[in-house]
Protein backbone atom coordinates (compact mmCIF):
# COMPACT_ATOMS: atom_id res chain seq x y z
CA UNK A 1 0.00 0.00 0.00
CA UNK A 2 1.35 3.42 -0.93
CA UNK A 3 1.30 6.59 1.05
CA UNK A 4 1.06 9.31 -1.55
CA UNK A 5 3.56 11.08 -0.09
CA UNK A 6 7.39 11.79 -0.78
CA UNK A 7 9.32 13.29 2.36
CA UNK A 8 11.90 16.33 2.33
CA UNK A 9 13.65 17.08 5.36
CA UNK A 10 15.31 20.89 5.20
CA UNK A 11 17.54 21.11 8.15
CA UNK A 12 17.98 24.76 7.92
CA UNK A 13 16.57 27.86 10.39
CA UNK A 14 12.66 27.98 9.28
CA UNK A 15 14.09 31.80 8.79
CA UNK A 16 16.33 31.55 5.95
CA UNK A 17 13.39 29.14 3.58
CA UNK A 18 11.23 32.97 3.75
CA UNK A 19 14.32 34.97 2.18
CA UNK A 20 15.91 31.85 -0.24
CA UNK A 21 14.14 31.20 -3.03
CA UNK A 22 16.68 28.15 -4.28
CA UNK A 23 14.33 25.57 -2.21
CA UNK A 24 11.08 27.37 -2.83
CA UNK A 25 11.52 27.02 -7.01
CA UNK A 26 12.91 23.51 -5.91
CA UNK A 27 10.11 22.11 -4.45
CA UNK A 28 8.25 23.18 -6.91
CA UNK A 29 9.43 21.87 -9.76
CA UNK A 30 9.44 18.16 -7.77
CA UNK A 31 5.95 18.70 -7.14
CA UNK A 32 4.71 19.71 -10.70
CA UNK A 33 5.95 16.43 -12.00
CA UNK A 34 4.66 14.53 -9.04
CA UNK A 35 1.23 16.04 -9.42
CA UNK A 36 1.18 14.27 -12.60
CA UNK A 37 1.13 10.87 -10.31
CA UNK A 38 -1.50 12.09 -7.60
CA UNK A 39 1.58 12.07 -5.23
CA UNK A 40 2.40 15.03 -3.03
CA UNK A 41 5.61 16.68 -0.88
CA UNK A 42 5.74 16.10 2.65
CA UNK A 43 7.87 18.97 3.67
CA UNK A 44 9.34 19.03 7.49
CA UNK A 45 11.87 21.94 8.54
CA UNK A 46 13.85 21.15 11.31
CA UNK A 47 17.14 22.75 12.52
CA UNK A 48 19.76 20.12 12.27
CA UNK A 49 20.70 16.41 11.44
CA UNK A 50 19.95 14.28 14.39
CA UNK A 51 16.07 16.21 14.26
CA UNK A 52 16.48 15.55 10.50
CA UNK A 53 16.91 11.69 11.42
CA UNK A 54 14.39 11.50 13.83
CA UNK A 55 11.79 12.58 11.29
CA UNK A 56 13.03 9.66 9.04
CA UNK A 57 12.83 6.99 12.12
CA UNK A 58 8.96 8.72 12.60
CA UNK A 59 8.32 8.10 9.26
CA UNK A 60 9.19 4.75 8.54
CA UNK A 61 7.87 3.13 12.27
CA UNK A 62 4.54 5.38 10.65
CA UNK A 63 4.70 4.06 7.18
CA UNK A 64 4.09 7.53 6.41
CA UNK A 65 5.98 8.09 3.36
CA UNK A 66 6.66 5.86 0.18
CA UNK A 67 10.46 7.53 0.15
CA UNK A 68 12.35 10.73 0.80
CA UNK A 69 14.86 13.48 -1.22
CA UNK A 70 17.57 13.63 1.06
CA UNK A 71 19.50 17.30 0.25
CA UNK A 72 22.76 18.55 1.37
CA UNK A 73 25.26 15.76 2.08
CA UNK A 74 28.22 16.86 3.87
CA UNK A 75 31.52 15.20 4.98
CA UNK A 76 30.60 13.34 7.78
CA UNK A 77 26.76 12.47 6.56
CA UNK A 78 25.07 9.79 9.08
CA UNK A 79 21.61 9.99 6.79
CA UNK A 80 22.38 7.08 4.50
CA UNK A 81 23.30 4.40 6.95
CA UNK A 82 20.42 5.45 9.13
CA UNK A 83 18.13 5.44 6.10
CA UNK A 84 19.49 2.12 4.80
CA UNK A 85 19.19 0.48 8.27
CA UNK A 86 15.50 1.57 7.83
CA UNK A 87 15.05 0.39 5.04
CA UNK A 88 13.38 3.85 3.60
CA UNK A 89 13.71 4.49 0.16
CA UNK A 90 15.70 7.44 -0.84
CA UNK A 91 16.77 9.77 -4.07
CA UNK A 92 19.85 11.87 -2.78
CA UNK A 93 20.74 15.09 -4.20
CA UNK A 94 24.07 16.85 -4.95
CA UNK A 95 27.59 14.58 -4.32
CA UNK A 96 26.84 11.01 -4.12
CA UNK A 97 29.23 8.28 -3.02
CA UNK A 98 28.79 4.41 -3.29
CA UNK A 99 26.62 4.87 0.13
CA UNK A 100 24.26 7.66 -1.54
CA UNK A 101 22.23 6.08 -4.09
CA UNK A 102 20.33 6.64 -6.34
CA UNK A 103 20.98 10.10 -7.01
CA UNK A 104 20.63 13.32 -8.82
CA UNK A 105 24.46 14.55 -9.15
CA UNK A 106 25.17 18.75 -9.50
CA UNK A 107 28.38 19.61 -11.37
CA UNK A 108 30.04 22.24 -9.11
CA UNK A 109 33.48 22.22 -10.34
CA UNK A 110 32.68 22.78 -13.75
CA UNK A 111 31.12 26.50 -13.31
CA UNK A 112 33.08 27.70 -10.78
CA UNK A 113 36.13 27.51 -13.69
CA UNK A 114 33.71 29.52 -16.14
CA UNK A 115 32.63 31.94 -13.41
CA UNK A 116 36.80 32.13 -12.82
CA UNK A 117 38.04 32.12 -16.16
CA UNK A 118 35.34 35.06 -16.81
CA UNK A 119 36.94 37.08 -13.46
CA UNK A 120 40.51 36.21 -14.85
CA UNK A 121 39.86 38.03 -18.56
CA UNK A 122 38.25 40.53 -17.09
CA UNK A 123 41.39 41.05 -15.25
CA UNK A 124 40.44 40.88 -11.95
CA UNK A 125 43.31 39.47 -9.84
CA UNK A 126 42.01 39.95 -5.92
CA UNK A 127 39.24 37.81 -5.80
CA UNK A 128 37.51 36.44 -2.80
CA UNK A 129 34.27 34.08 -2.53
CA UNK A 130 31.56 34.08 0.34
CA UNK A 131 31.00 30.46 0.50
CA UNK A 132 28.13 28.40 2.19
CA UNK A 133 28.78 26.02 5.09
CA UNK A 134 32.02 24.44 4.45
CA UNK A 135 30.76 21.00 6.18
CA UNK A 136 28.24 20.18 3.12
CA UNK A 137 30.14 18.53 0.06
CA UNK A 138 29.04 21.01 -2.99
CA UNK A 139 30.45 23.98 -0.87
CA UNK A 140 34.13 21.19 -0.89
CA UNK A 141 33.66 21.22 -4.38
CA UNK A 142 33.23 24.50 -5.23
CA UNK A 143 36.11 26.07 -2.85
CA UNK A 144 38.37 22.60 -4.01
CA UNK A 145 37.84 24.15 -7.60
CA UNK A 146 38.44 27.80 -7.00
CA UNK A 147 42.12 26.90 -5.38
CA UNK A 148 42.93 25.09 -8.16
CA UNK A 149 42.13 27.25 -10.89
CA UNK A 150 43.31 30.27 -9.04
CA UNK A 151 46.85 28.09 -8.44
CA UNK A 152 46.94 27.67 -11.92
CA UNK A 153 46.30 31.32 -12.24
CA UNK A 154 49.04 32.35 -9.91
CA UNK A 155 46.54 33.62 -7.84
CA UNK A 156 45.45 33.62 -4.03
CA UNK A 157 41.99 33.92 -3.59
CA UNK A 158 40.38 34.80 0.08
CA UNK A 159 37.19 32.06 0.96
CA UNK A 160 34.83 32.81 4.10
CA UNK A 161 32.42 30.61 5.04
CA UNK A 162 28.81 31.93 5.21
CA UNK A 163 25.66 30.61 6.24
CA UNK A 164 23.32 31.59 3.07
CA UNK A 165 21.87 34.48 5.25
CA UNK A 166 21.50 38.47 3.96
CA UNK A 167 23.51 38.75 7.58
CA UNK A 168 26.16 36.50 6.73
CA UNK A 169 26.65 38.24 3.11
CA UNK A 170 26.70 41.88 4.16
CA UNK A 171 29.10 41.20 7.50
CA UNK A 172 31.74 38.78 5.43
CA UNK A 173 31.35 41.42 2.66
CA UNK A 174 32.25 44.28 5.14
CA UNK A 175 35.15 42.01 6.34
CA UNK A 176 36.88 41.95 2.72
CA UNK A 177 35.94 45.33 2.64
CA UNK A 178 38.05 46.32 5.43
CA UNK A 179 41.13 44.10 4.36
CA UNK A 180 44.18 46.51 3.93
CA UNK A 181 44.01 44.54 0.17
CA UNK A 182 40.26 44.51 -0.44
CA UNK A 183 38.97 42.28 -3.14
CA UNK A 184 38.21 43.35 -6.49
CA UNK A 185 35.57 40.67 -7.26
CA UNK A 186 33.54 38.76 -4.81
CA UNK A 187 31.75 35.47 -5.68
CA UNK A 188 28.61 34.29 -3.23
CA UNK A 189 27.23 31.20 -3.40
CA UNK A 190 23.94 32.27 -3.36
CA UNK A 191 21.58 35.16 -4.23
CA UNK A 192 21.27 36.57 -0.86
CA UNK A 193 24.32 36.96 0.59
CA UNK A 194 25.32 38.61 -2.89
CA UNK A 195 22.39 40.87 -2.59
CA UNK A 196 23.32 41.87 0.80
CA UNK A 197 26.72 42.49 0.03
CA UNK A 198 25.68 44.84 -2.51
CA UNK A 199 24.08 46.35 0.13
CA UNK A 200 26.69 46.86 2.13
CA UNK A 201 29.29 48.18 -0.80
CA UNK A 202 26.28 50.66 -1.35
CA UNK A 203 26.47 52.06 1.90
CA UNK A 204 30.44 52.07 2.07
CA UNK A 205 30.49 53.95 -0.84
CA UNK A 206 32.07 51.63 -3.21
CA UNK A 207 30.96 51.09 -6.03
CA UNK A 208 29.86 48.17 -8.00
CA UNK A 209 31.59 47.69 -10.67
CA UNK A 210 33.65 50.35 -10.87
CA UNK A 211 35.52 49.23 -8.03
CA UNK A 212 34.18 46.63 -6.92
CA UNK A 213 32.59 43.42 -9.06
CA UNK A 214 29.99 40.96 -7.50
CA UNK A 215 28.80 37.39 -8.98
CA UNK A 216 25.90 35.41 -7.20
CA UNK A 217 24.83 31.67 -7.72
CA UNK A 218 21.38 30.98 -8.13
CA UNK A 219 19.15 33.40 -10.72
CA UNK A 220 16.44 34.29 -8.74
CA UNK A 221 14.68 37.56 -9.41
CA UNK A 222 16.59 38.83 -6.34
CA UNK A 223 19.48 39.36 -9.04
CA UNK A 224 17.24 40.93 -11.57
CA UNK A 225 15.89 43.59 -10.00
CA UNK A 226 19.22 44.71 -7.83
CA UNK A 227 20.31 47.81 -8.98
CA UNK A 228 22.57 47.05 -10.68
CA UNK A 229 21.75 43.79 -11.43
CA UNK A 230 23.84 40.99 -10.38
CA UNK A 231 26.06 38.83 -12.58
CA UNK A 232 24.82 35.11 -11.72
CA UNK A 233 25.17 31.60 -12.15
CA UNK A 234 22.52 30.83 -13.07
CA UNK A 235 20.67 27.18 -12.49
CA UNK A 236 17.15 25.85 -13.75
CA UNK A 237 16.44 25.51 -10.48
CA UNK A 238 12.66 24.21 -11.10
CA UNK A 239 14.16 21.91 -13.60
CA UNK A 240 16.61 20.19 -11.03
CA UNK A 241 13.75 19.57 -8.97
CA UNK A 242 12.17 18.11 -12.17
CA UNK A 243 14.97 15.79 -12.55
CA UNK A 244 14.66 14.58 -8.91
CA UNK A 245 11.13 13.68 -9.39
CA UNK A 246 11.82 11.70 -12.45
CA UNK A 247 14.36 9.49 -9.92
CA UNK A 248 11.78 9.45 -7.54
CA UNK A 249 8.99 8.13 -9.81
CA UNK A 250 11.52 5.20 -11.07
CA UNK A 251 12.60 4.45 -7.34
CA UNK A 252 8.98 4.14 -6.10
CA UNK A 253 7.77 2.27 -9.21
CA UNK A 254 10.61 -0.16 -8.57
CA UNK A 255 12.19 0.35 -11.47
CA UNK A 256 16.03 0.75 -12.40
CA UNK A 257 16.74 4.57 -11.25
CA UNK A 258 18.31 6.31 -13.82
CA UNK A 259 21.63 8.33 -12.51
CA UNK A 260 20.60 11.97 -13.50
CA UNK A 261 22.68 14.86 -13.74
CA UNK A 262 21.03 18.57 -12.29
CA UNK A 263 21.06 21.48 -15.22
CA UNK A 264 24.16 22.94 -14.99
CA UNK A 265 25.05 26.10 -13.80
CA UNK A 266 25.69 28.87 -16.80
CA UNK A 267 27.10 32.19 -16.18
CA UNK A 268 24.74 35.04 -17.19
CA UNK A 269 26.83 38.55 -17.32
CA UNK A 270 25.04 41.78 -16.17
CA UNK A 271 25.44 45.32 -14.71
CA UNK A 272 27.41 44.05 -11.39
CA UNK A 273 30.25 43.08 -13.64
CA UNK A 274 33.39 45.41 -14.99
CA UNK A 275 37.37 45.06 -15.30
CA UNK A 276 39.06 46.00 -12.18
CA UNK A 277 40.20 50.02 -11.78
CA UNK A 278 43.45 50.89 -12.67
Amino acid sequence: MTTGCIGLVLARPARLLGTEPFFMEFIAGIEERLAERDLSVLLHVVGAEDAEIAAYRRWAAGGVVDAVVVVNRTADDHRPAVLRELGLPAVYVGEPDESAVPAVRTDDAGPVGEVLSYLLDLGHRRIARVSGPEALLHTRARTAALLAGCAEAGVEPVVLEGDYSEESGAKLTAALLDAPEPPTAILYDNDVMAVAGLGTAKARGVAVPERLSLVAWDDSTLCRLASPALTTMSVDVHQFGVCVAESVLELVDGSPVTERWSPTATLVPRESTAAPPA
